[in-house]
């Protein structure tokens, strides 16, 4: 297969649209999804009646916890009178959001496809008094869970961190090193006006928080949040009748081991399986990316998706966002400009990622702007849910 053979050449970004985003917003889940999705469209140039498909993340099942919040499918279409000839529902284990509908454009199963994301993890978390959203609310250990609960394993954060203490021991990267990725990425959110989180964070702010699971503190963990995302995903050959697209250059999910954290081999290096087959399809190399919108629900996974992509090796995270400079706006590679899930909010699944690098590559993100961005990488989570892709200008 060739580079200019790829499906995802047959598809396009269109439109990107968000929700009022905030610690708690009083508006329901379904309420911040059709706020988001009408934004998406209207973004797109496009019309409600142009969308002929629909999907979602999650889907339903056991990805639906308290605090994950959409309208479901047919929910969304009945509320905009929407006639679809494609849908879907997306659980846990996808590996971009825009992948399935990616698909469906270039396969002509549709033309324009809209998905999103809805999270009120903020206002679940302070109904249940501030424990963790998901996984403490179970009454029953089942399936993974009975093997990590009985250990206190009660959240996700609990989960990574034995990955970011095995990191560290074996390369020798200290927290002084690795602080500097939220503290840049507040500087970043003090510029986005949606951001959750914008006042100033020091690296002794940051040495000094408390821990939640060591070598995670506070500060290493994404924000709970309310908003949603929507994004529309529409046929390449739609382009002239669309606003602003921003064309997918190249975009894979590979897991290469355990579907599980607590039975993957290698600690110290995720998602280095996506990030190699996403190169094998495009000729763009780590030196052409101009802006790094890169999964970070905690700042180690930033750190692993700086490794696998290229950006620096094995091992050399800590070195390379040691001050600030190199992932600052005007660095060489401009990390998580809106914020990130650190400070912007935990908008979940490289959904904020996403729409903040399509308004990088359109020259759309206003304060944050990074000069003349024309290639864009998105990552989401790691491990066993890894995906990786290029987005580059029209």
């Amino acid at each position: 297969m060739g580079a200019t053979d790829v499906f995802e050449r047959r598809a396009v970004i269109s439109g990107v649209g968000q929700s009022e985003i905030g610690r708690q917003v009083d508006r329901s889940g379904f309420q911040l999804t059709l706020d988001a999705v009408l934004a998406a469209v209207e973004d797109a140039g496009l019309e409600i009646d142009d969308i002929d498909g629909l999907a979602m993340f999650p889907g339903g099942g056991t990805a639906n916890l308290p605090g994950y919040s959409n309208g479901n499918l047919y929910e969304v279409q009945d509320a905009l009178r929407i006639t679809t000839t494609w849908k879907q529902g997306l659980v846990e284990g996808m590996s971009l959001p825009f992948y399935g509908p990616a698909q469906a454009v270039a396969t002509g199963q549709a033309r324009h496809v809209v998905i999103w994301r809805t999270v009120k993890e903020g206002s679940a978390a302070r109904k249940a008094g501030g424990r963790p959203a998901y996984g403490s609310t179970k009454p029953v250990a089942e399936g993974p869970l009975a093997w990590l609960l009985p250990i206190g394993m009660l959240s996700p954060v609990c989960q990574v961190a034995p990955y970011a203490a095995r990191y560290m021991h074996e390369y020798g990267v200290t927290r002084e090193q690795l602080a500097w990725i939220p503290v840049t990425q507040r500087a970043h959110a003090a510029r986005n006006p949606r951001a959750v989180y914008r006042s100033p964070l020091t690296v002794e702010d940051y040495l000094g928080a408390r821990m939640i699971s060591t070598p995670i503190c506070l500060y290493d963990c994404d924000v709970p949040a309310d908003g949603a995302t929507a994004i529309v995903v529409s046929a390449a050959d739609t382009a002239p009748d669309l606003r602003a697209p921003v064309r997918i250059e190249a975009m894979a999910g590979v897991v290469e081991g355990r579907p599980s954290w607590e039975q993957w081999e290698d600690m110290g290096r995720v998602g280095h399986g996506a990030a190699q087959a996403m190169w094998a399809r495009t000729d763009l190399r780590p030196g052409d990316v101009d802006v790094a919108e890169l999964y970070d629900g905690f700042t180690i996974e930033c750190v692993w998706w700086l490794e696998a992509m290229g950006f620096c090796g094995t091992g050399e995270a800590g070195a390379f966002v040691e001050g600030g400079k190199r992932i600052g706006l005007d660095g060489e590679l401009p990390l998580n400009t809106w914020g990130g899930q650190l400070s912007g909010g935990r908008l979940h699944a490289s959904f904020g990622h996403t729409a903040e690098a399509v308004r990088q590559l359109r020259g759309e993100a206003g304060e944050t702007q990074v000069a003349d961005a024309e290639v864009a990488a998105v990552t989401n989570v790691g491990g066993f849910e890894a995906g990786a892709a290029l987005l580059t200008r029209w």
